[in-house]
């Protein structure tokens, strides 16, 4: 079977309350060494409309798929149920845990992203992505600070769902784990690209500790500049340039802080 007739083979019964449709997606199977979903991880489509992107991520074609897909009124598409392994993170680490696939729940948030004039998320959109999110994570216990971007798990590859996805809003609903991040001084630049010393060995720490996969080198290299962006896009979005500043350092502090004291 093929098309039409293999994904109708393939209808299942929605995992939330929230979904408004289903439309079952090929490229899945099940879940490596029996894992259980322990990440969410948010992404933006990347398309001009959520029922392109729902097609192409439903696809054989596509070699991607995804659980969700939430368009810009907040409707929510179903393509693979929550228990199996959808294609939507590709090569990609957190925690130590390479194979995220099997270990994750993904959403792809319409949006055509940063080449195509990156507008804002709507206000229904956020909304409903709250309300899916925390819906998730209540029924898989998935932690705080275990739903992330895309970037997140990325930084070298990616940059969705970006620097104006409003993780404050999400956090404000209860799904994420977030602070309010240090403002930024316009006269701290920070470090440039290539310096080392004992500021870029505790910030590489840092990260690695909070679930970046960084290297331990001591030197802000390529690999630590991008994943520096990455999280700058998700905690600290005023200013993403990868430089290692104060306010990029003390937001960091301030995570690694909150999770100590929960």
């Amino acid at each position: 079977m093929t098309g039409e007739a293999e994904r109708s083979a393939q209808v299942f019964a929605p995992d939330t309350v929230y979904a408004d449709a289903v439309f079952p997606a090929v490229n899945v199977e099940p879940r490596l060494d029996g894992q259980q979903p322990r990440f969410l991880i948010l992404h933006y489509t990347g398309m001009s409309c959520a029922k392109k992107a729902v097609r192409w991520l439903a696809c054989a074609e596509s070699r991607v798929s995804c659980h969700y897909v939430l368009d810009e009124d907040g409707a929510i598409t179903q393509l693979v149920p929550e228990r199996l392994r959808a294609w939507h993170a590709g090569l990609s680490m957190w925690d130590g845990i390479t194979d995220i696939n099997s270990a994750s729940i993904g959403i792809e948030i319409q949006n055509p992203g940063h080449e195509d004039g990156y507008p804002d998320f709507p206000p229904a959109q956020m909304a409903a992505v709250a309300r899916l999110a925390a819906d998730i994570c209540r029924r898989n216990e998935i932690a705080p600070r275990d739903v992330l971007a895309h970037s997140d798990i990325a930084p070298h590859r990616k940059i969705d769902p970006g620097e104006k996805f409003d993780w404050s809003q999400l956090a404000s609903s209860g799904v994420g784990h977030w602070v309010p991040p240090e403002p930024v001084d316009a006269s701290d630049l920070g470090f440039d690209p290539g310096y080392a010393g004992p500021a870029v060995t505790e910030i590489q720490a840092g990260l690695a500790s909070y679930g970046y996969g960084v290297p331990r080198t001591g030197v802000l290299d390529t690999e630590t500049v991008s994943v520096l962006r990455a999280f700058q896009r998700h905690f600290r979005p005023a200013r993403v340039d990868g430089r290692l500043d104060g306010s990029t350092a003390r937001t960091l502090a301030r995570l690694l802080s909150g999770l100590c004291s929960t």
